[in-house]
C-alpha cells in the first residue's frame, strides 16, 4: 500500500516532530543511515520528539500497510534503520538523559547515543557498559546485548537495563521491568528490536570516573593473541581489553614504518585505581614487542570516542560475528590469515572479552544466550567507494567461512548483516522458543520485522 495525501495530513496533525517525504528539502539527509551500503528511499520519515509521536508513526504505518523501520543512533550494520517505500520512525531528537545519583540509576530516551549518556552520568562519577564508538545509539546496542569497555567488571549493557518503556505494534505504551510485563523485559535484554520501539530505557550505574585507556600496538603475530588471552584469564575485572587486528593507523604514536602494515592492538580500558596503572602497562608490555602506544588517564567518556574519527558516518560496512569459548589455534590462524590481507585502512577485526561479570548471569536469565562464550568476534570490511563493494563483501564472507569451524554456532545479533537471517535461531539458542512466544504476544503480525527477525 501507499501513503495518501489525506493520511499524511492526519499524520502531520498527530505529530509534534517533523514528517519528511520525498521532495522535501531535508529528504536526502533524513533517509541516510550510518552505513552507506544501504542507500534506501523510504516513503515517510517521522522525526519523533516524544512517545506520542512514536505511537502516531506506528499506527500510521499499520493503517497504510507500510513496512516500518526504527532508527536510534542509525548504526545498525544491516541498515535496519531505513527501508524502501516504508516508514522510518527516527528517535534522534529524543536524547534526554536524567541521572539519579542517589540510586545510581539513569533513564534515557530511546534516541540517546552513548556519548549523550556518558556525558550525563560522568558528571556524577558514574557509568555503565556501553559500546566503543560514542555515536552509537543506546537502544540498538542494549537490545542486542551490549558489549563495551566495562563488560568484564559490570556486565553487558542489557545486564544493567532495569526498566524500559516500549511502544508496541498496537500503538500501546507498555512499561516493563522485573515485576511489570516481565516477559517483555526479559526479551528486550538481547532479543533486539523484535518487540516494539524502546522510547525510554533505565540503567543501573557504577562508580566509574577516570580510566586508564588507549591502544598498545604489536606486529601481527599469533603469539600476541595467545598472550593476550592468557593475561585476560587472570586479570582483574576492572581491566577490559579488546583485541583489534587492523592496518597500522597514521597516528603520531605509531612509527611511520608501521603505517598501513598489519598489526595487533590491545584496546584497553582499566577502571581500577591509578596506583595500578603501571601493573596494567606491565601486562601489555608482556604480550609482545610494542611498536607503538597511546595510553593515558582520561575521563571515561573519552575512551568511548577514540575511534569516532576513524569511523564517521558515510562509510560502507559489511560485518560478520561469532562467539567462541577461548581462542583455539584454528581461530587464531584464521585471524592471522585474514589480518594479513586486511582490505582497507578502515577495516578491522575486534575480539571482545565477555567473561567476568557477563558470566555471572545465567544463559536463560536474559535473551542473550551465549553466557558460556569467552569472546565475541566482530570482523568485516569497511570501505569508501561503492565500486569496491563486491571485493570487500567477498573478503568478509571468506573470512567467515574460515573462522566458522573454530567458533560456536551462533553469533552476536548486533554484528549480523542482512544475509544472516538463517542464523537467528542459533544466535538465540535455547532462548529462541521463549522469544517466539513473547513475539506472538506483543507483535503477532510481525510489524517489527526489520531486524534479526524472530518470526511469530
Amino acid at each position: 500500500m501507499t501513503t495518501t495525501t489525506s493520511s499524511l495530513d492526519m499524520l502531520r496533525g498527530a505529530v509534534r516532530g517533523t514528517v519528511v517525504t520525498r521532495g522535501d528539502p531535508s529528504y536526502d539527509a533524513s533517509r541516510r543511515v550510518y552505513n552507506a551500503l544501504h542507500d534506501r528511499h523510504p516513503a515517510v520519515v517521522v522525526h519523533a520528539v516524544d512517545a506520542a509521536d512514536v505511537i502516531a508513526a506506528v499506527l500510521h504505518a499499520r493503517d497504510d500497510g507500510l513496512p516500518l523501520a526504527v532508527r536510534g543512533g542509525s548504526h545498525a550494520v544491516a541498515g535496519f534503520g531505513t527501508v524502501d517505500d516504508g516508514l522510518v520512525v527516527d528517535l534522534s531528537r529524543m536524547r534526554g538523559v536524567r541521572v539519579d545519583p542517589e540510586s545510581r540509576t539513569a533513564r534515557a530516551e530511546g534516541g540517546a547515543t552513548w556519548g549523550d549518556f556518558n556525558h550525563a552520568t560522568h558528571a556524577f562519577g558514574l557509568a555503565t557498559t556501553g559500546g566503543v564508538v560514542s555515536t552509537t545509539g543506546i537502544g540498538g546496542l542494549t537490545l542486542g546485548g551490549g558489549m563495551g569497555h566495562l563488560a568484564r567488571r559490570c556486565g553487558l549493557s542489557c545486564d544493567n537495563l532495569i526498566a524500559a518503556d516500549v511502544v508496541t505494534a498496537e500503538g500501546t505504551l507498555v512499561s516493563c521491568d522485573a515485576e511489570r510485563n516481565a516477559d517483555l523485559f526479559w526479551a528486550l535484554r538481547g532479543g533486539g528490536g523484535n518487540f516494539g520501539v524502546a522510547v525510554s530505557l533505565a540503567y543501573r550505574l557504577h562508580p566509574v570516573a577516570d580510566v586508564f585507556g588507549g591502544l598498545t600496538c604489536y606486529p601481527l603475530d599469533g603469539a600476541v593473541v595467545r598472550a593476550w588471552q592468557e593475561t585476560l584469564a587472570d586479570a582483574p575485572e576492572e581491566l577490559n581489553s579488546i583485541l583489534v587486528i587492523a592496518l597500522g593507523p597514521e597516528e603520531p604514536f605509531l612509527p611511520e614504518r608501521w603505517h598501513g602494515r598489519p598489526i595487533c592492538a590491545a584496546f584497553t580500558c582499566f577502571s581500577g585505581p591509578e596506583a595500578r596503572d603501571d601493573a596494567v602497562l606491565a601486562r601489555m608490555d608482556a604480550l609482545g614487542p610494542v611498536v607503538g602506544r597511546f595510553m593515558e588517564r582520561m575521563p571515561y567518556p573519552v575512551v568511548n570516542t577514540l575511534f569516532d574519527e576513524q569511523l564517521p558516518p558515510g562509510l560502507l560496512h559489511y560485518w560478520k560475528g561469532n562467539f567462541s569459548r577461548g581462542l583455539s589455534d584454528g581461530a587464531i590462524a584464521a585471524h592471522m590469515e585474514f589480518g594479513a590481507t586486511m582490505p582497507s585502512m578502515e577495516s578491522d577485526t575486534a575480539i571482545f572479552p565477555i567473561d567476568g561479570a557477563c558470566h555471572r548471569v545465567g544463559p536463560e536469565d536474559t535473551a542473550f544466550a551465549y553466557r558460556d562464550a569467552d569472546f565475541s568476534h566482530s570482523f568485516g570490511a569497511t570501505w569508501t567507494d561503492p565500486a569496491d563493494s563486491a571485493h570487500h563483501i567477498a573478503w568478509t564472507r571468506a573470512y567467515d567461512r574460515a573462522l566458522r569451524p573454530h567458533t560456536q554456532e551462533g553469533g552476536y545479533v548486533n554484528f549480523m548483516d542482512t544475509d544472516d537471517q538463517d542464523r537467528v535461531r542459533v544466535n538465540y539458542r535455547q532462548n529462541y522458543d521463549r522469544l517466539r512466544a513473547v513475539k506472538r504476544r506483543y507483535d503477532p503480525d510481525n510489524v517489527f520485522r526489520l531486524n534479526q527477525n524472530i518470526v511469530p
